[in-house]
């Protein structure tokens, strides 16, 4: 069944070169029970691991009934090894955090035969461990753990049983008792291979070898060795292949699987080496989702800490985007204020601002001015003439110093100044100069305190006036508190309170904001033309653009919420930083793990799978927790500070969106690492 051809295998230590193996040649039938001894470092190790597929020789050929199996990739000798090899260790190498049962099922995960579950519970029973199916190898005896590892290998019914040092760690009872289940399996047909140091127990073979310094030294013969053609006949040696496209089982006896093979072209027959199709929504994924979750359980404060450092990322992420959108709404009320389409015109030259300048050096605005502007009906929407200074308003014993505004009835939808209680001014009122005012929520508040003021009579400068209505809350800048004013008639402001004879500005609405360079322009000419400026007076006045300043301010609250994401994203960045050192650390105490996974038939694309699932999972705990400690923070913010914050659903998908990429790129490389390990170093790794 298996011959192998001057085989020889070194290994560098260090310096220095090891050859464990030198131009070994050996044949093995069909059921033999084949104990192989020799001492430390003669190369017996080394033999049982190219025989169960684990190593690769330097030199030489190992052919299977007949077919040479050299040159197979790593996922076709993982597939022999599931379906043909079923090792037993001497370290018995069972998983801790599993139960009984699922150990015994591993290698029927990786087979695609994960729905024959109730074999691994047969395999478990017949090795008398029945009452034992739920309890986990520290719950377990020496001899009851080796016992699980021969279930586990036999579960899959390979024909092949590799023993390294079976009875090693046990004890001379329980040395019997696993020394007697392998005799039972080499009379139902397995080839048994078994190496150990020990003469008693090489006995129980029908053949032994005994190697030294890397070379066969004798072959000796207890007994007819066991064969196909001899003790064991076709009908008992059974095994379960892949027959057709939808995977149906048979039973196959020994001849029947040289057929599987491509004879001559030194490969297995695809449809054996081929793994059943599973999709990722099956049960492949359910298990891989299942070892990922045993192993984080398994690992509670490693994971916890992995999961917290994207938590707090996630979470800030929410939190920073959340303050700069409720900056963002916060600006936009309060551009509300300085109206859509807007056009401010002011005396003084633009260069001058703010600064005294003697009479001529500027141009004044009267109602006029005002008029003509207005019958430019087709870009123009509406205009109202604007003046203001200080007044001192009281009611009763209270008073308060306040801004007096005066202006014309196309304010109020302008400027985003419909009362919230009462009404605005009419035509008639600042025609005919009444003493009417509209109060700001901070004057109203501080004069009337919760008392209603409309209808109520208030001096401003020693004047009685009515009050007809309440502004509605604006909200202070860094500048001025935009709710300490009061409106007045802007004729009744002029002529009655501020003794004013021109207009301190005109404020012009533009019917549609791609009309404001043309309007900007045409009002230029049109100002100049009223006042015959000259050239060199043209810069007497200036025209500001009220959306200039909108785009300015949702510019820099953009940039600011960009900052603000950025820095957040940083500590999500760290996080992610933390996972991936977390899985580097994973992989190299799950060392020897993945080296069994991988005896067991798990080949480079199941073990990447497995860790890569680990870490996406982590990374959406920590996602989801950070979304709710996000929204958390908001909220928490909003009731403390009193910003205004808005958590919006956007920075819930870019957070969790975020979190999984972080999961992926950070875990995709430890998982990487993990399935290149090679098997042989995983399985001797301390």
């Amino acid at each position: 069944m298996i011959e192998l051809k001057n085989i020889s295998k070194t290994y560098l230590m260090g310096a220095s070169e090891v050859h464990a193996l030198r131009n070994v040649s050996l044949r093995i039938a069909p059921g033999e029970f084949l104990a192989i001894m020799g001492p430390s470092g003669s190369g017996k190790s080394t033999m049982m691991h190219i025989l169960g597929f684990l190593d690769r020789p330097d030199a030489g050929s190992y052919s299977f009934e007949g077919t040479a199996l050299t040159g197979l990739s790593d996922d076709e000798l993982a597939v022999i090894r599931n379906r043909l090899i079923g090792f037993v260790f001497q370290q018995f190498h069972l998983l801790p955090r599993m139960t009984v049962r699922e150990n015994a099922e591993l290698p029927l995960i990786y087979a695609g035969k994960r729905h024959l579950k109730k074999k691994a519970e047969e395999k478990i029973t017949s090795v008398g461990l029945k009452e034992r199916l739920n309890h986990h190898s520290n719950e377990l005896s020496g001899g009851e753990r080796q016992r699980v590892a021969i279930a586990r290998a036999l579960v899959n019914e390979p024909l092949i049983i590799l023993a390294d040092e079976p009875t090693g760690n046990l004890d001379s009872k329980n040395k019997d008792e696993i020394m007697a289940m392998l005799v039972g399996l080499n009379r139902e047909g397995k080839t048994v291979i078994l190496v150990t140091h020990e003469p008693d127990i090489a006995q129980y073979a029908r053949r032994v070898i005994h190697m030294r310094d890397g070379e066969i030294v004798s072959d000796e013969t207890g007994g007819q060795p066991l064969s196909a053609g001899a003790s064991v006949s076709a009908d008992t040696a059974i095994i379960e292949l892949p027959l057709n496209k939808h995977n149906s089982k048979s039973p196959a006896s020994i001849k029947e699987l040289q057929g599987r093979f491509e004879v001559g072209k030194g490969k297995l027959n695809k449809d054996f080496l081929s793994k059943p199709a599973r999709g990722i929504g099956g049960t492949e994924f359910l298990d891989y989702f299942r070892q990922a979750a045993s192993a984080m359980v398994s690992h509670k404060m490693r994971s916890v800490l992995s999961i917290l450092g994207i938590l707090i990322g996630v979470a800030a992420v929410i939190a920073m985007l959340a303050l700069g959108e409720g900056a963002k709404t916060a600006i936009r009320a309060q551009l509300a204020a300085l109206g859509s389409n807007l056009l401010v015109v002011r005396p003084g030259s633009p260069k001058l601002s703010g600064i005294a300048m003697e009479s001529g050096s500027m141009t004044r605005f009267t109602f006029q001015d005002v008029e003509t502007i207005r019958r430019m009906t087709q870009d123009v929407r509406r205009v109202s003439p604007y003046v203001s200074g200080r007044g001192q308003v009281v009611y009763g014993s209270k008073n308060w110093n306040t801004q007096v505004e005066g202006v014309d009835v196309d304010y109020a939808p302008m400027r985003a100044a419909i009362p919230a209680a009462g009404r605005f001014l009419t035509e008639q009122e600042v025609k005919l100069r009444e003493k009417v005012a509209l109060l700001g929520t901070t004057v109203a508040r501080e004069l009337f305190g919760d008392t209603d003021p409309l209808g109520e009579t208030i001096k401003i400068n020693l004047v009685n006036f009515r009050i007809i209505g309440v502004l509605p809350e604006k909200g202070a800048t860094s500048f001025r508190d935009q709710d300490d004013t009061v409106l007045v008639p802007v004729t009744t402001a002029m002529y009655r309170l501020l003794g004013k004879q021109y207009v301190d500005s005109i404020f012009v609405e533009a019917r549609a904001p791609e009309m404001l360079e043309q309007l900007t322009e045409s009002l230029e000419q049109l100002i100049i033309k009223q006042h015959r400026l000259r050239k060199e007076d043209e810069d007497s006045f200036q025209i500001r653009n009220m959306a200039d300043i909108r785009n300015t301010l949702e510019t820099t609250t953009k940039t600011m919420s960009m900052l603000l994401g950025a820095i957040a994203a940083i500590s999500l960045l760290v996080g992610g930083i933390g996972i991936m050192n977390i899985m580097l650390v994973s992989v190299t105490e799950r060392t020897r793990e993945i080296g069994l996974r991988k005896a067991i038939g798990a080949n480079n694309h199941d073990i990447l799978t497995q860790f890569l699932i680990e870490s996406i999972l982590m990374s959406v705990l920590g996602g989801l927790g950070g979304i709710a400690l996000g929204a958390g923070s908001a909220l928490l913010i909003t009731l403390i500070a009193g910003w205004s914050v808005k958590v919006s659903i956007f920075s819930v998908i870019l957070a969790t969106g975020f979190s999984i990429m972080v999961g992926v790129i950070f875990g995709l490389w430890p998982a990487r690492q993990a399935s290149r390990l090679d098997p042989i170093e995983a399985l001797r790794y301390e």
